[in-house]
């Protein structure tokens, strides 16, 4: 098998495995009960969530476990928009953004609050001079990914920090899933960031929304206190324990991890550019991500007949509704392109024989379908 799909969530590591069996076996009582096997669960929770905290560089009270970045996402944005709406009614975003940043935008929307899309430049980046046009002292909220997850566009967030900060009212939060554990990131530039542990080989169901603790939100979640006051729910130890040790271990040999996907992708763009594709991604992604259109050719077709040669990629980010990728549409304005563009993404286990056959599986099906059409 080879696997290629990495950016839409990641084989779990071994040793988080073993760190969430071995919680699950050692610390059965709920965290928030005042009996010694919950004071012990407690002092687990407590001792992770520091070790989180520490590699990420913010403050453990700063973390609210979720259940995933979607959640995150929903929390910030639907936590801001309740809890400040008499400042002001106005949001900003991208056409990049997550489904779980478009749903609760079109939900707000709906409910009176204004949501305007920045322009973007050629290479998919927020172009500040509209930004600093869109902004003004009744926008509460702006919501930017840092990396789009489909194409790996990365975003400018210190630019747009720095104009967020001329505006007191005004918050700034970023859907970082596809950032940590990917790159080096500096959460002090945003007010809130999402994450997802499936998206550095940790468990999935656990992610996290990174806020200020000066900053006060309607909690998505009520019913009592949890790690937090912003999230109700038992705390999920075992998920939380596994969270920090799949952190640990993907920021542990982190430049070499990097020096290794950059070769990988060089390699990739090299032996993809000949063939009969567009190839979206730019200087301006991440090396993690490939993003490509066919000429053609339905996306979804090459996905199953690439898949028959047991080769895993995407056609678009895998919470996507509808039949074309509207990232690729706000990037290139072309249906078609967007209809038929596919998500290679890699990591730093992904080698170069694995791209050679994913090129050789490729570059043979362009050729099988092309007939096919004629």
């Amino acid at each position: 098998m080879i696997y290629l799909d990495y950016s839409a969530t990641t084989p779990v590591n071994d040793e988080v495995i073993e760190s969430y069996s071995k919680a699950c076996r050692e610390y059965i009582g709920n965290p928030n009960s005042l009996h010694r096997l919950g004071l012990e669960s407690k002092k687990v929770i407590d001792a992770a969530t520091s070790q989180i905290a520490s590699i990420l560089n913010v403050k453990p009270s700063e973390i609210i476990y979720t259940s995933g970045a979607s959640e995150a996402n929903n929390t910030a944005i639907k936590g801001v928009a309740f809890k400040y709406k008499n400042r002001g009614n106005k949001i900003i975003s991208t056409e990049l953004e997550h489904s779980s940043v478009i749903g609760p935008l079109n939900y707000l929307s709906n409910l009176g609050f204004d949501v305007e899309f920045v322009k973007l430049d050629s290479n998919g980046r927020v172009d500040l001079d509209d930004f600093k046009r869109l902004i003004d002292d009744n926008t509460i909220l702006v919501t930017i990914a840092s990396v789009n997850s489909e194409v790996g566009i990365k975003q400018p967030i210190k630019e747009i920090s720095e104009i967020v900060k001329n505006y007191p009212k005004c918050l700034f939060h970023s859907d970082m899933t596809q950032s940590i554990g990917k790159e080096y990131i500096d959460l002090s530039l945003v007010d809130m960031s999402s994450f997802s542990a499936q998206k550095f080989y940790g468990m999935k169901g656990v992610g996290g929304l990174i806020k200020k603790e000066n900053i006060v939100i309607d909690p998505l979640i009520h019913g009592g206190k949890s790690t937090t006051i912003w999230r109700s729910g038992t705390p999920a130890l075992p998920l939380i324990v596994s969270t920090a040790r799949a952190l640990r271990l993907i920021y542990d040999d982190f430049d070499n991890k990097l020096a290794h996907i950059k070769e990988v992708h060089d390699y990739l763009i090299d032996k993809l550019s000949p063939l009969d594709v567009d190839i979206n991604s730019n200087e301006n992604c991440i090396n993690q991500i490939v993003n490509y259109s066919l000429r053609g050719i339905k996306s979804e077709v090459m996905l199953h007949a690439l898949e028959e040669d047991d080769i895993f990629v995407s056609t678009q980010t895998a919470c996507s509704t509808g039949n074309y990728s509207i990232a690729i549409y706000a990037l290139t304005h072309d249906e078609k392109r967007s209809s038929s563009s596919m998500r290679v993404s890699i990591s730093h286990l992904t080698t170069k024989e694995e791209i050679d056959k994913f090129i050789e599986s490729l570059s043979k099906n362009i050729e099988k379908l092309g007939e096919l059409r004629k």
